[in-house]
């Protein structure tokens, strides 16, 4: 049989930030709604019925003294020192993000240099070949990096890859809008490496789908629920929730099998499906509604690892997070098999809308 080269997971590291925001923080907030009405409901209410719907208890938010850029950039080190290779060995570095450094005390985006560029100039690499990019992408960012990194290598123009998805949307989010409840920091990074074989490992198949027609302006940028902040001119993160919650209850399971189907894969082959930390509520109906695209009205135990009730939803930095605590075995109950080939499914869905899938074998 002849061998191929094919992408595969050296390394993994994450940051999750020190800060631990419970829901109680929000007990004192002012809530209003998309027309500027003061919620009628009182906090202790509106923060329980968060709970029900999204799972989650707290979420960490970075400390004032840093940025995106520099949890990319802790990240990034954990990363290397797990694949125990040479930083300046990298053909690229991709970073995944939507919002660039915002500092503290503001939500100003500031994006020049691109993230990439300033992680390779905090990890002083000299390498000019070292390419440094950015991808915006929504909450899919991290996994559309991992896609793009899979070309560079299949098509031979890269043996070494890092893809960091890292995000602080805590300074994007309006406190006026209970939706801000969803949104967390954090940052996680991930070394793919260029390996030949004979049998299929790594990476499998991928499978990406955008829908701007329609759903563009699912996630968008808006000013202040408060209506005495509007003339302040500050935009926040905005979403229609329930909108977006159909969409990808609908179309999330779809592009799944897709992507499998490229691989010649059944439900039945995958060991973990680990899927981006948007709403617990939701990410279990995606599941199920997988299971069902196959005939299964259940979904087996410990099949999707969450760790949203403790981190909430750091947009690009889900899944990585979620990978890099999983294979260093530090999400109790949950581990990958290295020695049985275990098969993994990433999926994610977010602003734009898009969605991806990538199905991976160890």
């Amino acid at each position: 049989m002849k061998s191929s080269v094919n992408s595969i997971i050296t390394g993994t590291g994450s940051y999750i930030p020190t800060r631990r925001i419970k829901n109680e923080a929000f007990l004192e907030n002012e809530f209003f709604d998309r027309s500027g009405n003061r919620l009628e409901k009182e906090n202790e209410e509106i923060i329980q019925k968060f709970f029900e719907i999204t799972e989650i208890k707290e979420r960490r938010y970075v400390t004032d003294d840093l940025v995106t850029s520099d949890i990319a950039h802790l990240a990034a080190e954990e990363a290397i020192k797990s694949a125990g290779i040479d930083k300046e060995e990298l053909d690229h570095i991709i970073v995944a993000h939507n919002f660039g450094d915002v500092k503290h005390g503001t939500n100003r985006t500031d994006m020049v240099p691109s993230l990439a560029a300033r992680v390779k100039h905090k990890l002083e690499i000299e390498n000019p070949g070292t390419i440094a990019t950015d991808i915006p992408f929504g909450c899919p960012g991290w996994l559309q990096g991992i896609i793009q990194a899979d070309y560079y290598i299949r098509s031979g123009d890269a043996k070494k890859v890092m893809v960091i998805g890292a995000e602080t949307l805590s300074r994007v989010s309006d406190p006026h809008d209970r939706d801000s409840m969803l949104y967390a920091d954090g940052a996680a990074a991930t070394i793919l490496e260029a390996k030949e074989s004979e049998a299929p490992i790594g990476i499998l198949s991928h499978n990406t789908r955008s829908d701007t027609k329609v759903y563009a302006k699912m996630l968008y940028m808006d000013t202040s629920y408060n209506p005495a902040l509007k003339d302040e001119g500050d935009i926040f993160l905005k979403m229609h929730g329930r909108k977006l919650y159909q969409y990808a209850l609908t179309n999330v399971p779809k592009a799944i099998k897709g992507c499998l189907d490229k691989s010649d894969l059944s439900i039945d082959d995958v060991n973990h499906i680990l899927i981006h930390q948007a709403n617990g509520k939701m990410d279990d109906a995606i599941v199920k509604r997988l299971y069902a695209l196959y005939d299964k009205d259940e979904v087996p135990k410990n099949v999707m690892p969450m760790i949203i009730s403790w981190l909430g939803n750091s947009s690009v930095a889900t899944i990585p997070t979620l990978l890099d605590l999983i294979w260093k075995d530090k999400l109790e109950g949950y581990e990958i098999n290295k020695d049985k080939g275990d098969i993994l499914v990433f999926a994610s869905v977010g602003a734009g809308m898009n969605i991806n899938a990538l199905a991976y074998k160890i």
